[in-house]
């Protein structure tokens, strides 16, 4: 693992440091009680270092992550659980020759398919993976947040024991296509000897509306249950920036 990766994953477990994995982990699995009780397995598309599948496993879930970044993967394996396996692997195209009672995508990771054909593979992918009636949980940014609240420009800064973290943000929105490309500059400066590493990304993230979700989920062969505010279970509104969809396969 490289000097820059590790560089990297500082930055990100400071950035994340304040969330709060329990309580989502909570969240999905009454979801799960509700939508399809005694569910055992779980698909998780995007695991990134297996926080989520970890506590999910605590819960008595067998769960199987999927992650296109080898140096993730790498880091979840670093843990033991014999109830959690992590494969490298694109959410728009695997075959794990296997199914499961529930599929899941946290934290946005929909939202980073912005093209259609992408979205309908991964859709159609999961409802491969899924037993009869399986369910599919994944939250989204929010169309009427977006227009309502509008992005703009915003700088951060962060600092643990080791390293200080100064973000700069500068989205930029595409209106027609229902995405928000976020441009960011990142300067990551080791506090041991005072050397900085810049990092530049673009996050294109699309959001989503309920009719767009439901005509996808119909062209992929699931049924919408229900919609909800991320986290809190409230109805959708112009101030909810992250929306929680669970589909149902049929």
């Amino acid at each position: 693992m490289n000097e820059n990766f590790k560089l990297y994953s500082q930055y990100y477990d400071l950035l994340y440091q304040d969330k709060n994995y329990v309580q989502e982990t909570n969240y999905v699995s009454r979801l799960i009680e509700i939508y399809r009780p005694k569910s055992k397995t779980i698909l998780e598309l995007g695991a990134g270092t297996g926080k989520h599948a970890f506590l999910l496993a605590d819960k008595g879930y067998t769960i199987l992550g999927i992650e296109r970044s080898k140096e993730m993967v790498a880091i979840a394996n670093q843990q033991k659980n014999e109830n959690v396996s992590f494969e490298v692997a694109d959410i728009t195209e695997f075959n794990l020759k296997q199914t499961f009672d529930v599929a899941t995508s946290l934290f946005h990771v929909i939202s980073y398919l912005t093209d259609n054909e992408s979205l309908i593979q991964t859709f159609k992918n999961v409802h491969q993976h899924l037993n009869e009636d399986g369910i599919f949980i994944f939250d989204v940014w929010h169309s009427s947040a977006v227009y309502h609240q509008i992005p703009e420009k915003r700088t951060k800064i962060l600092q643990s024991n080791t390293i200080e973290v100064i973000r700069k943000a500068n989205p930029v929105i595409y209106s027609e296509k229902n995405i928000v490309e976020v441009n960011y500059e990142i300067a990551i400066t080791n506090l041991s000897d005072k050397s900085t590493n810049t990092i530049a990304e673009k996050h294109p993230m699309r959001h989503f509306s309920r009719p767009e979700i439901e005509l996808l989920a119909y062209g992929t062969g699931f049924k919408l249950l229900s919609t909800e505010e991320f986290l809190t279970g409230s109805v959708p509104s112009t101030n909810t920036w992250g929306v929680c969809y669970i589909l149902k396969k049929i």
